[in-house]
């Protein structure tokens, strides 16, 4: 997920760059466009950094498995022909 704390740097150099005549305007804009931002990205189809690696580890014991798995298999059919001859 994005950091939330990237998000208010940006949004603090935005208000940084505005003369200070329209501070208020910009502490305005500043809250806003955290607002915006921050629901915007919240509706992205995204995982956590932690969820990805759960589910890489969780991939990579399945492949594993699924190995083993065929392996058995081809050991199981090879024993079942010999069987048949």
């Amino acid at each position: 997920m994005i950091n939330p704390k990237k998000i208010e740097d940006i949004a603090k150099q935005i208000t940084e760059s505005i003369p200070p005549s329209v501070k208020s305007v910009a502490t305005d804009f500043e809250n806003k466009a955290k607002q915006v931002l921050q629901n915007k990205l919240s509706q992205l189809d995204v995982v956590s950094r932690e969820e990805f690696d759960v589910q890489t580890q969780v991939l990579i014991k399945t492949r594993a498995k699924l190995e083993e798995m065929t392996a058995k298999i081809a050991e199981l059919e090879e024993k079942l022909n010999q069987q048949q001859k």
